[in-house]
């Protein structure tokens, strides 16, 4: 699953919505995470780093 697909997953999924840093403008595959989300926030930042250590 490429990281747009995820990132689109985890908004689809209510985990989430897009981080626009006030700005009106939202950042790309930014996710600002719903405080009930199952998803643990710890395992999401795991996975970004991995991305970004493949590039």
């Amino acid at each position: 699953m490429s990281p747009e697909e995820r990132f689109e997953d985890l908004v689809d999924g209510g985990h989430g919505v897009r981080f626009d840093a006030n700005k009106r403008t939202p950042m790309r595959e930014w996710l600002a995470q719903d405080a009930g989300s199952p998803q643990p926030w710890s395992a999401l930042a795991e996975e970004a780093l991995e991305f970004v250590g493949r590039r």
